[in-house]
């Protein structure tokens, strides 16, 4: 396991504001201490593992003793990569999309520091819950926003879920974002009430923590060729920064394009495994 990057206090290093504003942590620290990347960190981010290079590459980042990466709110670790982008790479960013008049690809470049926060509209609890009370029950509970590492967890549930059964994600959502039910916390009495929670709730549920969840407002508006306006998000993964690192690694042993039609045909060989990613002709 990679250490925690807890004993680099002194290498260099920025300061980061978090969305949540530490509203949601023990510590309530507003900002924290992220190294800036280097050489070293290549090896992290020629991991052969993607689901586990984002964690690995903010533990070894985050400078600060008492607050674990993990235990951040999505939003929070988002912010800290696109700040470790943005001094490693440069803020330019490459986002595809289709045009809805031709139903062609195209590519545009946006500005990752042009991003801002999203501004909740309700303030939390002091502990970090928000306290509501749900329209069709009428039950009074208290919800909080998933950790990071608990999205990872139930991704990682749902990937290993038996084949042509529908994992029930939603089910292991709530009772992760749901604290309390009328000031019951067990995992019984959670339970039980999901089991029987009304639709109508649960859309609610999922909305408010949505709407009110600190992050980074990650929605852009393109102009495609055609003149539309087009909505995309920006999504965070291994290509979020190993994209950089692939042309080192590549050996492209034959080309055919056909047309505007999408469709190189190529052999690449990445750290030693056979990949032929989609790549679209121009």
């Amino acid at each position: 396991m990679l250490q925690y990057g807890q004993q680099d206090f002194n290498l260099p290093h920025d300061v980061v504001k978090l969305p949540s504003e530490g509203k949601f942590y023990q510590s309530k620290k507003k900002a924290v201490k992220v190294g800036y990347l280097t050489a070293a960190d290549e090896n992290i981010l020629m991991s052969t593992n993607p689901d586990d290079l984002l964690m690995n590459l903010v533990r070894t980042k985050v400078y600060e003793h008492d607050l674990k990466p993990e235990d951040m709110l999505n939003g929070d670790i988002e912010a800290i990569l696109i700040f470790l982008r943005n001094t490693s790479f440069g803020p330019e960013y490459k986002v595809t999309a289709i045009d809805p008049q031709t139903g062609k690809r195209f590519e545009q470049d946006i500005l990752l520091d042009s991003l801002d926060f999203k501004v909740p509209s309700t303030p939390p609890n002091e502990d970090g819950t928000y306290s509501i009370q749900l329209p069709k029950s009428q039950v009074n509970i208290k919800v909080k926003p998933l950790t990071f590492k608990e999205v990872q967890e139930i991704d990682k549930l749902a990937e290993t879920y038996p084949k042509g059964r529908v994992a029930p994600k939603v089910t292991w959502r709530l009772m992760k974002q749901i604290v309390s039910v009328d000031g019951e916390t067990s995992e019984q009495t959670k339970t039980k009430f999901i089991e029987g929670l009304p639709i109508m709730d649960s859309k609610y549920i999922r909305n408010f923590l949505n709407e009110n969840e600190p992050s980074i407002d990650l929605r852009k508006v393109l102009v495609a060729p055609s003149g539309e306006k087009v909505d995309v998000n920006i999504n965070f993964g291994a290509e979020f920064f190993r994209v950089f690192f692939w042309l080192r690694k590549i050996s492209i042993r034959r080309i055919l394009c056909v047309g505007d039609k999408y469709a190189f045909v190529v052999d690449w060989f990445y750290e030693n495994a056979f990949v032929r990613p989609k790549i679209f002709c121009r």
